[in-house]
């Protein structure tokens, strides 16, 4: 990550140079509200492009090439949304398929990811019924999909109880 900066209309300035060398771990950003993290992970992500600035994945700039990013990533956003007419594999098997993965491997990584969320028992229950947890235990499960080289994730743990978000630092 090299001097990225993002400014956005009305001169509201979310990132001011900011350059990171990152590698293998695990890597926590903290801030208070407003300082610019989550607009960080978007870039990231591909979501969002920088106003200025560079961000590499394996010497290649993401934003003129990412889809060497995308293949290898796994996103969930503060703001994950579900479409609740959906049980939790269909929405899985959408995802799986936008993220270009065959079925029968598709099918597979989601009987495990369902078991490591512990959304097993309600596989086949509308996600307009879950809990704000549980569905937030299915963005998890979308995120991990793909099997990701980089997991990015904002807020895993927002509408968790205290044993899932065990659960999920064990999983992490």
């Amino acid at each position: 990550i090299k001097d990225v900066r993002k400014q956005y209309g009305g001169g509201v300035l979310a990132l001011a140079g900011v350059s990171l060398d990152l590698g293998v771990g695990i890597l926590g950003l903290l801030g208070p509200n407003g300082a610019g993290k989550s607009t960080l992970m978007r870039i990231l992500a591909t979501v969002t492009r920088p106003t200025a600035g560079q961000v590499f994945w394996n010497g290649e700039d993401v934003a003129a090439r990412p889809d060497g990013l995308r293949g290898v990533l796994g996103y969930l956003p503060q703001d994950f949304g579900v479409y609740p007419n959906l049980n939790p594999v269909e929405f899985l098997e959408l995802i799986a398929a936008a993220k270009g993965l065959d079925r029968r491997s598709a099918r597979r990584r989601i009987d495990v990811l369902l078991e490591l969320v512990n959304l097993q028992d309600v596989r086949k229950r509308a996600l307009g019924g879950f809990s704000g947890g549980m569905q937030q235990r299915v963005g998890i499960a979308q995120s991990l999909l793909n099997d990701p080289k980089l997991l990015i994730v904002d807020e895993p743990t927002a509408g968790l109880d205290p044993e899932e978000r065990v659960r999920l630092r064990h999983l992490l």
